[in-house]
């Protein structure tokens, strides 16, 4: 399951995607969550499938990549169509689950919920996907300066959260190597009941916490030898520039923001 997670990682490449500003991704991906909450109805989340379908086709990582993310995730939207069916009773009934019975409006807003969760994961999976650590720690620097006027450490906050988006990959390689080793000496993970996986979890999260904090802590020393100060001062050797590509993505996204209201006016 740890090898199915996709959060944080990035792939290199060339793709449309690719070169765009982080800025512009950042600013897109908060504009594309924002509309797929606006969206309602059955053509509007085809649309915005569609339209996550060509951003993943067009980005080159490949559909299978993306998607593996979204295996860890199956449980929770499982869980979220079947309790929205049994406990929203407005409608007609649908069928009887022994005392329980599942009405029109709890099963089509349960399954809207789990579209909705789908793509949120699938496209916002994009942005680290396709954007360097060192890039998105630019952009989100570049977001939040106007917020240093009111206090707002806009380059510490920029820099811990790329470094937490970082560590993600590492963290997960470092639980997949301390599985292996208590599996070689005997521990099961997936085997018995709920508790009893639960209480087998104990040798696994008991080293990767400490070798977590290790890592924080030589991650300190380091910078700290290297003299870091904060972003007071700093120079880049990539200075971010909005290019035609980016004015065409987001006339490309503002176009599809437009046709999703649109949908919602008219109730399709």
């Amino acid at each position: 399951m740890l090898n199915n997670i996709t959060f944080g990682q990035f792939m290199p490449g060339d793709s449309f995607i690719h070169k765009l500003d982080p800025r512009v991704k950042i600013m897109l991906t908060i504009l594309f969550v924002v509309i797929l909450f606006v969206a309602k109805g059955p053509f509007a989340y085809i649309a915005v499938t569609i339209f996550t379908g060509m951003m993943i086709l067009t980005s080159e990582v490949g559909v299978k990549t993306v998607l593996r993310g979204l295996r860890p995730l199956f449980i929770i939207i499982f869980l979220t169509v079947i309790l929205n069916a049994f406990f929203i009773q407005d409608g007609e009934v649908l069928f009887s689950v022994g005392k329980f019975e599942v009405y029109d409006e709890g099963f089509y807003f349960g399954l809207y919920m789990a579209m909705r969760l789908m793509l949120l994961i699938t496209f916002t999976s994009l942005l680290t996907l396709t954007t360097s650590p060192i890039s998105l720690t630019d952009g989100i620097e570049h977001l939040l300066r106007p917020f240093k006027r009111i206090g707002v450490p806009a380059h510490e906050l920029a820099m811990m959260m790329t470094i937490a988006l970082r560590f993600i990959p590492t963290l997960l390689e470092e639980a997949q190597k301390i599985m292996k080793a208590q599996q070689s000496r005997g521990a099961n993970f997936e085997s018995g009941s709920l508790i009893q996986r639960a209480k087998a979890m104990m040798p696994l999260l008991v080293p990767l916490f400490i070798s977590a904090f290790r890592r924080a802590d030589d991650l300190a020393m380091a910078m700290e030898a290297r003299c870091y100060q904060g972003g007071e001062g700093r120079t880049r050797m990539k200075i971010l520039k909005i290019a035609t590509v980016d004015v065409v993505a987001s006339a490309i996204m503002m176009a599809f923001c437009a046709g999703i209201i649109y949908m919602r006016v008219l109730g399709i």
